[in-house]
């Protein structure tokens, strides 16, 4: 078995992002993301029947670290699921297994 080298910095980045999904509300973002290609934040407060803060919340976290990006409307900010950081994260899992 070939033995690879850790990369500390990889590493976190990757706990990083494990940790901003692991939680049953971003879980729920990222799902609704997944059917919606794009939302606003009332939409998405609306659909998961919580206030707007704690959607707000949530969102930043998720595009903080990587996992989701947005882009501004007038006074609306949509947000999107970056694929390329959820399949980075798929693909480790899986790897894992």
């Amino acid at each position: 078995m070939a033995t690879q080298k850790l990369d500390p910095k990889k590493l976190e980045e990757a706990a990083s992002k494990l940790r901003a999904i692991a939680h049953p509300m971003r879980i729920a973002i990222i799902g609704l993301l997944e059917k919606k290609e794009q939302m606003n934040v009332t939409e998405i407060y609306e659909s998961l029947k919580i206030e707007q803060a704690s959607a707000s919340h949530h969102l930043n976290i998720l595009k903080t670290k990587g996992v989701l990006d947005s882009r501004r409307a007038g006074k609306n900010t949509f947000y999107f699921l970056k694929h390329e950081a959820l399949s980075q994260i798929i693909d480790c899992i899986n790897r894992c297994n």
